[in-house]
């Protein structure tokens, strides 16, 4: 399949984008919109949406092929890790998810086309309307393709013509759903737009901003905080950072076969997107208490990653990246000879601040022949950032309050926690959780599965885009 040049995006890369041709590009882009798609009714669009998702999850739909045959290589995971990231997403994109998020964010689904309200608000005489940005744009992250799809969605449902700023390391799954859009619908095809060049190319992202009634950018703090502090006061800004996840095993879950599933499906969330996303744990904490150590249940997670990568491999990583893992696990295999060799009584042992942790239980398991999946043990509580690419920490605790005091270093960074816990438990656990400043608790092994109404970051994801009009009725 050869892709027409629709997108600047999809110019030659030899070919210079110049500021005025970036502004041009805003102005066509907002010109289409206010010739099609801010007419349109927001049911039109979320059944337009959902029949690109279903046709993208059809495994013969050349777009998805596309994607699947350029993505690995891209972003440098197996194409079933990236088959599994896309249909998560698009299970998601139904109508009935669509319907969801815009009542959830907005009360009514037919508050972008018309004044209504909610029971509560007609009963005081009120209605009200709600308009997107004329002019959407987004500056992606350059990880996941999974953000800059969801940001196009909640363009598109908010009527918005959009600029998607994308990286170059993950534009391509992103450029052929827009793609298919278009191909769909060519009239929202001519609402996208979207282009890639480094970040900080301050000519190019001036003439963007200008144009811009809302920016949404995702990266990390420095990136976020580098573009607001260059961003007018007129247009609102929504900035997504870096955030960490983690999971949480409650003691309950810990019988013998209730502890291999759980395992299984923590191994889900380390493998997802290979764990690059702010979604997934870099630490498995496991509760004291249960039939099962969690040294034990460390050894059964590693069991469960051994068997998803013969099932979906993670793909190649960098020279760099691999490096960072094989230092990092010969250092903590160190650490466990350390600690093997002071419980036998050693009297040479290696010093140092990183071998003397509380602690006296380290172990490490993982391919001897690749970087593929790593399982660190440790019985150091406090929590450690994981290098990512599928290596993660596991580490016993007594309960959620001591985990709490341990993870303080990350206090109000934390998006997501994955908890494995009987039902009875899972609201006190929820409480606890959200009182410290967590944003988002969920199953473990969903970790990587946000519903479409997701509130990312703790806020809501269409309602952060649109201005209301409010009418406030006689007599």
């Amino acid at each position: 399949m050869n892709l027409p040049n629709l997108f600047l995006a999809d110019l030659p890369r030899e070919a210079v984008l110049t500021p005025s041709l970036v502004r041009d590009a805003c102005i066509a882009v907002k010109r289409n919109r206010a010739a099609w798609l801010a007419t349109r009714p927001v049911q039109e669009l979320v059944e337009l949406l959902a029949y690109a998702a279903e046709r993208w999850r059809e495994p013969e739909f050349g777009f998805r092929r596309l994607a699947l045959e350029r993505g690995p290589a891209e972003l440098g995971m197996g194409v079933a890790t990236l088959a599994r990231g896309l249909d998560d997403f698009l299970h998601q994109l139904t109508v009935e998810g669509q319907t969801a998020l815009l009542t959830q964010d907005l009360g009514d689904v037919r508050r972008l086309d018309e004044f209504c309200g909610p029971a509560p608000e007609l009963r005081q005489g009120r209605t009200a309307f709600a308009s997107g940005p004329e002019l959407l744009v987004h500056v992606a992250a350059g990880t996941l393709p999974s953000s800059s799809l969801m940001g196009l969605v909640l363009g598109v449902l908010t009527k918005s013509a959009q600029f998607l700023k994308l990286s170059s390391r993950c534009n391509i799954v992103t450029r052929l759903f827009a793609h298919s859009l278009a191909d769909l619908e060519p009239k929202l095809g001519r609402c996208l737009e979207m282009a890639t060049w480094p970040g900080g190319t301050e000519s190019l992202e001036a003439a963007l901003w200008e144009q811009a009634d809302c920016l949404r950018v995702e990266g990390s703090d420095e990136a976020v905080a580098a573009i607001r502090a260059r961003v007018g006061s007129r247009t609102r800004f929504i900035g997504h950072g870096h955030r960490l996840s983690f999971g949480f095993v409650a003691h309950e879950a810990l019988s013998g076969y209730l502890a291999r599933k759980v395992a299984a499906r923590a191994a889900a969330d380390v493998t997802a997107w290979n764990q690059l996303g702010c979604l997934s744990p870099h630490v498995i904490y496991v509760e004291e208490r249960g039939s099962m150590s969690p040294e034990g249940f460390a050894e059964l997670l590693a069991g469960a990653l051994e068997e998803r990568e013969a099932a979906e491999p993670r793909g190649n990583l960098t020279v760099e990246e691999a490096a960072e893992i094989r230092t990092r696990r010969s250092l903590h295999e160190l650490r466990a000879r350390r600690h093997l060799q002071e419980r036998e009584g050693a009297e040479t042992m290696p010093r140092g601040a990183f071998f003397d942790p509380p602690g006296q239980g380290t172990r490490v398991w993982g391919p001897t022949d690749s970087t593929a999946w790593t399982v660190v043990y440790e019985d150091d509580l406090s929590f450690r950032p994981s290098c990512l690419n599928r290596f993660i920490y596991v580490k016993p605790c007594a309960d959620l309050s001591r985990i709490l005091q341990a993870a303080e270093v990350v206090h109000g960074r934390v998006s997501t926690v994955g908890v494995a816990a009987p039902e009875g438990r899972m609201q006190e656990l929820a409480a606890a959780l959200a009182r410290w400043g967590v944003t988002r608790v969920c199953p473990l092994g969903r970790m990587q599965q946000p519903p479409l109404a997701w509130r990312h970051d703790g806020r809501p994801p269409l309602a952060s885009l649109v201005t209301w009009t409010d009418v406030e009725l006689g007599p």
